[in-house]
């Protein structure tokens, strides 16, 4: 951040008067600019015994394999953006469900909202942001294909867990990626 977005003025890193950490502070009307985490939110809709993923149309990691996910807006719920961005990226209509996963990714400054959804029909078809839909059984889903670790993980987890006939919530840490994705 070089620039006030309350006055223009130039900006400087550093740590104002009461607080413990670096901040971009204006040098003209004293703005205090802080940067917080983004927060992700999706789903995993779920039809049957089977599951909607969406073919990554934009970077990172285009032409992979994810769930329908993105950044949440202001002025919406975690349930509201889960909603939006399956109905953006697959053009699916969900009923969102409980909360699956949360997710904190600290070295990219993001955490992760993921919840169960029903597909309310199977009139879907790739939104802007996506190649192809579609839905797949666990045998199916393209696990060296799968975009990030943040989606791997918990699809496995949520896998595992409908086959022992329950589905829980799960809160974890991702520090870094793997170096395979």
């Amino acid at each position: 951040m070089k620039y006030c977005s309350n006055c223009s003025a130039s900006v400087e890193l550093l740590i104002p008067e009461g607080d413990n950490l670096p901040r971009y502070v204006c040098t003209a009307c004293n703005t205090i600019h802080y940067q917080n985490p983004k927060m992700v939110v999706g789903c995993i809709p779920e039809w049957e015994d089977k599951i909607l993923i969406c073919r990554r149309a934009i970077e990172p990691r285009r032409g992979w394999w994810t769930l329908p996910a993105g950044f949440m807006e202001n002025n919406e719920t975690l349930t509201q953006a889960a909603a939006r961005e399956t109905l953006e990226e697959a053009n699916a209509r969900v009923e969102i469900g409980n909360l699956y996963t949360v997710y904190s990714l600290p070295h990219i400054s993001q955490v992760y909202f993921l919840f169960r959804a029903r597909l309310l029909d199977l009139d879907f078809k790739p939104g802007i942001e996506s190649l192809e839909v579609k839905l797949v059984s666990e045998e199916e889903v393209p696990w060296d294909e799968l975009a990030f670790r943040v989606i791997h993980d918990p699809l496995k987890q949520y896998f595992e867990e409908r086959k022992q006939g329950g589905v829980g919530f799960h809160m974890g840490i991702i520090d870094k990626p793997r170096s395979s994705s």
